[in-house]
């Protein structure tokens, strides 16, 4: 018999084609190994109701509570009544039915094990009458990325009001994520780097918060020449990523129009934006010349194939970026702003390329075109395949929430075969450091 285990998460982790679902999708299979998985989730995009029966088959039982995201964002301003962060009533506006189901559940299976993806949504777990989650005997938090950070990254580049609003829900959600790690037997983030942060702004709780890194499926993103070419051989560099993201729609346009107008000048560049849902200002940015936006694509292999490189010119960034990762697994150059290698701890020159300017692109993609960086992929490759596997990283979170303790002090080593040399993993190798 497997123990029941609660499974709370802000948003359906399948199909898994964007960061925080591929995340949650794998630590869910994970976890449906060694537990019976009672999962309640939100669905806020009417194309995802058709892959339901994909969790039913994994989990013992599900809810799924509908979330209208122009309806959830309404309601959230009564946070500014409450004084709570604004991110707690988007969802409890939604979520009436999913907190009656959880209570049930809870009580009929005598759950004693809960996993929480997501901060907002620990208001769901069921409560004897104190703070949500208290009659739960083992619970631990995914907080994935220090959001209330994220927010405040948000006010630096809004005009006002939105600025204030911004800057608001930052200071809120922080006293919200630290209550929760206090409240929770660990907290858990995507890197080192997002775990480090959070320790220094919440340092009454530093003994309990750790990280897993993202993984890859390296079998499935892989160089790969056969793919058909969707630029019939014209250089290209390509961008990867949600385009309702609004990160990603504002690296996107201040690339399109502060940078590659400065590199089209020297060849005849193009910048092709691949992902689903994109927003008005990306959808502009194709009617200019030498841009393609693609929207949602059934693979994106191809794209990275054949790109000259993947870019991540990233201006705002919480946690790992899964296009970077993906696109070094495909052994694709990849350039990218230091925001957008945070929680990586690649090496610039060595697996990637860091460019910031116009003219450290137009220098690094000099040198790629006269074949200075041969082997940067390869190396790439390995390393990804080494220090971001879910196979490695995920079944400590299985030991924390039974109470076990973690291997996070495993010494094992790392063989980087593309550069031959064989060393201690770097600190992202190896999951849930700093717990004690």
């Amino acid at each position: 018999m497997k123990p029941p285990l609660l499974f709370l998460c802000h948003r359906i982790p399948y199909p898994p084609n964007k960061g925080d679902k591929i995340r949650a999708w794998h630590l869910l299979r994970h976890l449906a190994a060694e537990f019976d998985v009672h999962l309640a989730t939100f669905v806020d995009d009417p194309a995802d109701w058709q892959h339901i029966e994909t969790l039913r088959e994994l989990c013992a039982t599900t809810f799924f509570a509908p979330l209208i995201p122009w309806r959830a964002t309404v309601a959230s301003v009564t946070g500014f009544a409450t004084g709570e962060a604004l991110s707690l009533p988007y969802y409890r506006s939604a979520g009436a039915g999913l907190a009656d189901w959880v209570a049930r559940c809870a009580e009929r299976e005598n759950v004693r094990h809960a996993m929480v993806y997501s901060s907002a949504m620990a208001q769901f777990l069921p409560s004897t009458g104190g703070k949500p989650g208290d009659a739960i005997a083992r619970k631990v938090i995914d907080f994935v990325d220090v959001d209330s950070d994220k927010w405040l990254q948000y006010s630096v580049h809004k005009p006002w009001p939105l600025s204030w609003v911004y800057r608001r829900e930052g200071q809120r959600l922080l006293d919200c994520e630290r209550a929760l790690a206090v409240q929770f037997d660990y907290g858990l983030f995507v890197s080192s780097a997002e775990a480090a942060l959070f320790r220094r702004l919440a340092p009454e709780s530093a003994h309990k918060v750790g990280h897993y890194n993202n993984g890859v499926d390296t079998d499935y993103f892989r160089p790969d020449p056969t793919l058909a070419d969707p630029f019939d051989g014209a250089p290209t560099l390509v961008f990867t990523g949600a385009m309702d993201y609004w990160p990603n729609v504002d690296a996107v346009v201040d690339f399109a129009e502060k940078i590659l107008p400065t590199l089209q000048k020297a060849q005849p560049l193009r910048l092709c934006i691949v992902g689903g849902n994109p927003s008005d200002r990306v959808q502009a940015l194709g009617k200019s010349p030498g841009i393609c936006v693609t929207g949602r694509v059934p693979d994106v292999r191809p794209y990275l194939q054949h790109a000259l490189a993947a870019i991540a010119p990233m201006r705002v960034a919480r946690g790992v970026q899964n296009k970077v990762l993906e696109g070094m697994a495909m052994a694709k150059p990849i350039l990218v702003s230091a925001l957008g290698l945070e929680g990586i701890d690649a090496t610039d020159g060595e697996h990637l390329l860091l460019a910031e300017t116009a003219d450290d692109y137009a220098r690094h993609l000099d040198a790629l075109q006269r074949g200075e960086h041969a082997g940067l992929g390869e190396r790439a490759r390995a390393y990804v395949s080494c220090a971001f596997n879910w196979d490695d990283n995920l079944p400590e979170v299985a030991l924390l929430l039974r109470g076990e303790q973690a291997a996070s002090q495993k010494n094992s080593t790392c063989a980087f075969a593309a550069s031959g040399l064989t060393s201690n993993p770097p600190a992202a190798a190896t999951s849930l450091r700093g717990l004690s």
